[in-house]
């Protein structure tokens, strides 16, 4: 007869690792160099890294000759061979693809197959759908599956694009072998199944004698469960199952065995593979070793009720009370927002320092809401480890890359360019704090405002027009030219083999990264994330062979997609007692308070969303797993996580604005505490939203007034342009900060045109051509006017936004004002005056107050009347605005007119129309708003406000 298979397992309430570690010193007692005979099997590394330190505490510190412990999930040839005498080597077996040089592999096959279609696709683009088909390799042969017969899943019947994928496909199934086989490698996923396969085969071969013990696996891997049957049949196996529930009856066992969503369903398939029955499973004790009892406590049950399968949820009609040790230390707060729930959970893990002794953890798939609560436990100065470590994109030396491809592959535009040079890392050949010094004054000197022409040289025309400025920064703009001059002419369009690009870059990145003092890559490559970012940038070099050329323009976007998927974790340097895990992380993990967060559906668990590929169908004609096995191992994991001694569980009811919807799992706890008589169980322990709020809050709050500036009457402005007194009106602390504190905004990086500049152009065009033209028009007026144009607009037009825009508006304005003036010319309008300058000067009560204005245009009406008409390249006024007094600008030209203010203009004149030309360039090019009333009235009663705002500002306490 076949000896017994042994299995046993370790309840979900006890924490696996130490229950694991106390067990085997109780086991070997006195001898505790039995140990080291020992071979522990554990689904990671960091489960082994773990074990070790609970063999530490379960020794109490001591010193201790450990088991071999190595991992399953992610085998290396350096683990085969597990038991003596095994001959488990693998010196014939090819090396994995390295996954830099298999996704640029797959790039290079995607382009083809695009190019043969007659499509287009970026290269980075291509990095994408790279991954997605690397990640479907790997599904299919952890599953042990062929793609030969992946053709017969799609017949006629199937919607056209799944014929289309099919061809797609043709990439893994035709093409990606001889690739494989050229490069004399293999899949990373098929390397671990034959590593896997020849250490089964192995101790099939010659069974170890010593103890070989597998924990804390589910053989979710069918190489993985080929391993685990033949552990259990070694004469000294042993597979220990993480949290077994042994409790369940037979009609909730049959249907989560049927159901991948459950979280026993994978322990359950194993067993039924082992022909062993749940039964039959022995409880693991730390004293007494495998073979004893253990009561699942009142909280396992709890959350084994609230998870049984969706065919078995009938049961909960013939729920009894639930014990209060059911839910005695769990908690649960619902948050109102993703920032007010990453602030409470770091209070929580906060708060647990308080306990000497006491550990913390929290467990997420959220990372984005791990990286905040790490940064809200800034707050106290706690440095915590996050498990899932920081992208390497997002670590100063991986932006640093980024930043810089991106503005040399652009052509230096300011955003990009600025962006990268005031990075902390860039000090271009001198002292930081002078680099970064000479970088801002650059930037408020010459880079606000249009976009330049692309290119250094595009820099160098923003300065040679002031010989004073372009002495101070040549200096500058030499050292970019020598340190990011030759990427930019890699970079240029032409394709470049990869390598050649990734080099380049960088040099330029060292280059710019130089001070004075430290050579660039001394400052590039330091620490935990400078190594992380060398490792990743040798990587790409090493596998650029495999994509080949690239076109240059292209780089920076391939580079940043390339660099997305590396993550930097720290070594040191992190509390001991506080930890952030994902739940691949936290499984066989333990901690005194385990914060279980992000608890959203579409978060935790995850959405399983449509595979790219294949249907539901199809995956499961193919033999692929349901998307749903992947929520069984989610709730697995939060079951574990859910029997911690303390637990809170914490959500945030709106995410980015949004509602969300409570996790299923919460869903069905309530559910179940409902029906148990519980329905105010989860009541938070503290009042946690208020003490986070209150850490924000201060202790006094003091109104402060609304700022009243007084500066004395003498330093007031007696001199004043009509528009400037509209901004009076509207906004007179502008007129402060500009006439008094000499303050200026800066123009916006990359701007359009600002309306100003716009007008400017258009406004000086049309002064020059009336200028020119006095009279009936000539023949060529149109061609006359556009030579007004082009040298009004003048070097601007050298700017891709203006020509490409605002030339071809003003273009159509040009040809609607031909039109108005053949209208106007020798029938309304006997003479034109542009661009005239008048004054008039006012009493006041601190003095003689002066009024100044240029008036774009003054017609002379054939009636012996005047019209004053002012452009507008934007919206005009509207008649109501202009009647209130808070666009006083027409009615006090018409006030200057009357005065007999403008120059060359004939004395005692006086403003019959006002109006505005709308040039707009748009549909319509333009259009005439005469103001309606009566103009006289108009000026009157903008002389008179005037007085009235002149007398208030001349008052001292004004």
């Amino acid at each position: 007869m076949a000896r017994p298979r042994r299995l046993a397992t370790i309840a979900p309430h006890r924490p696996f690792l130490d229950t694991l570690a106390s067990g085997l010193l109780a086991a070997a007692g006195d001898g505790v160099e039995a140990l080291t005979e020992q071979t522990i099997l554990l689904p990671t590394r960091r489960a082994c890294r773990a074990l070790v330190e609970a063999f530490l505490r379960a020794g109490d510190g001591r010193p201790l000759l450990l088991p071999r412990i190595r991992p399953l999930g992610d085998i290396d040839e350096d683990d085969v061979g597990l038991a003596p005498g095994a001959e488990a080597t693998a010196p014939d077996l090819p090396p994995a693809m390295p996954e830099a040089r298999r996704r640029l592999l797959l790039v290079r096959l995607i382009l083809a197959w695009k190019r043969k279609r007659g499509e287009d696709i970026a290269p980075d683009q291509a990095l994408r759908l790279a991954a997605e088909l690397a990640r479907l390799i790997d599904q299919v042969q952890t599953e042990r599956l062929g793609f030969a017969g992946l053709a017969a899943l799609v017949p006629d019947e199937y919607a056209y694009h799944w014929q289309d994928t099919l061809d797609f496909l043709a990439i893994v199934t035709e093409r990606w072998p001889p690739i494989l086989e050229e490069q004399g490698c293999i899949d990373p996923a098929e390397r671990r199944n034959r590593l896997l396969e020849r250490q089964a085969e192995a101790w099939r071969r010659e069974p170890p004698q010593t103890p070989v013990i597998a924990a804390g696996s589910t053989g979710s891997i069918p190489a993985t469960a080929d391993l685990l049957e033949v552990v259990a049949d070694l004469p000294a196996g042993l597979v220990i199952l993480p949290g077994l529930d042994r409790d369940m009856d037979a009609r909730t066992r049959a249907a989560a065995r049927a159901d991948p969503a459950h979280p026993q369903h994978g322990m359950l398939r194993l067993l039924e593979r082992l022909e062993i029955d749940p039964d039959d499973v022995a409880e693991w004790n730390a004293a007494a070793g495998p073979g004893a009892t253990a009561t699942s406590s009142p909280r396992v049950l709890l959350a084994a009720e609230a998870l049984r399968p969706a065919a078995t949820t009938d049961a909960w009609r013939e729920l009894g009370d639930l014990p209060a040790a059911a839910t005695e230390d769990v908690e649960r707060v619902d948050c109102a927002n993703e920032a007010e729930e990453a602030g409470v959970v770091a209070l929580m893990l906060r708060q647990a320092l308080e306990e000497p002794g006491r550990t913390a953890a929290l467990v997420t798939p959220d990372r984005l809401l791990a990286r905040r609560v790490a940064a809200e436990l800034l707050r106290w100065g706690v440095a915590v480890d996050d498990s899932a470590g920081r992208p390497l994109a997002r670590t100063p030396p991986g932006e640093f890359l980024r930043l810089v491809a991106r503005a040399v592959a652009a052509g230096f535009p300011p955003v990009a360019l600025l962006a990268a040079l005031k990075h902390p890392l860039a000090a271009g050949g001198m002292a930081s704090a002078r680099f970064r010094r000479l970088v801002r004054a650059f930037e408020v000197a010459a880079l606000r405002g249009p976009r330049p022409a692309p290119g250094i040289d595009g820099l160098r025309e923003l300065v040679a027009a002031t010989p004073g400025r372009a002495r101070r920064f040549a200096p500058l703009l030499d050292g970019l030219e020598r340190r990011l001059g030759p990427l930019a002419r890699e970079l240029d369009g032409r394709d470049r083999p990869l390598d050649a690009l990734v080099g380049a870059h960088v040099a330029a990145a060292e280059a710019l990264a130089e001070t004075d003092e430290l050579p660039g890559a001394a400052r590039l490559w330091a620490g935990d994330d400078g190594e992380a970012a060398a490792n990743a940038v040798a990587e790409m070099h090493g596998a650029a062979g495999a994509l080949g050329t690239l076109a240059g323009a292209e780089y920076a976007a391939l580079f940043e997609t390339l660099l997305a998927g590396t993550v930097v974790r720290p070594r040191f340097g992190r509390h001991p007692r506080l930890h952030i895990w994902g739940p691949l992380e936290a499984r066989l993990q333990h901690a005194d308070l385990v914060v279980l967060a992000g608890l959203n559906e579409g978060t935790w668990p995850a959405d399983p969303g449509n595979d790219p590929w294949l249907s539901r169908p199809m995956r499961a004609e193919f033999g692929l797993p349901s998307p749903e096995r992947r929520i069984g191992l989610a709730a697995h994991d939060f079951a574990q996580a859910f029997a911690a001694p303390r637990v809170a569980l914490v959500r945030a009811v709106r995410v980015e604005g949004a509602p969300t919807v409570p996790s299923r799992w919460l869903t069905r706890l309530d559910t179940v505490l409902e029906g148990g008589g519980q329905t105010e169980a989860l009541v938070p322990a503290k009042p946690w939203r208020a003490l986070y709020h209150a850490l924000s809050r201060p202790e006094r709050v003091e109104r402060v007034a609304p700022p009243a500036p007084r500066p004395p009457v003498e330093a007031r402005p007696r001199r004043l342009s009509v528009t400037r007194v509209e901004t009076w009106m509207r906004d007179p602390y502008a007129v402060f900060a500009e006439q008094i504190l000499g303050l200026r905004a800066l123009d916006p990086l990359e701007a359009d045109p600002g309306a100003a500049e716009r007008g400017s152009f258009i406004h000086a065009a049309l002064d020059a051509f009336v200028r020119e033209t006095p009279g009936a028009l000539p023949a060529d007026a149109l061609a006359r006017l556009v030579a007004c144009g082009e040298r009004a607009f003048g070097a601007a037009l050298g700017r891709p936004a203006v020509r490409a825009f605002w030339w071809p508006r003003f273009l159509r304005v040009a040809a609607w004002f031909l039109a108005e003036e053949r209208r106007r010319r020798g029938t309304a309008v006997t003479a034109s005056a542009t661009e005239v300058s008048g004054r008039v000067t006012l009493p006041g009560p601190a003095g003689p107050f002066t009024l100044t204005a240029k008036a774009d245009r003054i017609d002379r009406l054939a009636d012996g009347g005047f019209a004053i008409i002012d452009y507008k390249t934007g919206l005009p006024p509207s008649d109501a605005q202009v009647a209130l007094g808070y666009a006083p600008q027409l009615p006090l030209e018409a006030l200057i007119l009357a005065e007999g203010g403008f120059e060359g203009v004939e004395r005692g004149g006086a403003a019959s129309e006002l109006a505005y030309w709308r040039l707009s360039g748009g549909e319509p090019a333009a259009e005439i708003r005469p103001l309606k009333g009566d103009v006289a009235a108009l000026a009157a009663a903008a002389r008179a406000g005037l007085a009235e705002l002149i007398a208030a500002f001349d008052r001292p306490e004004t």
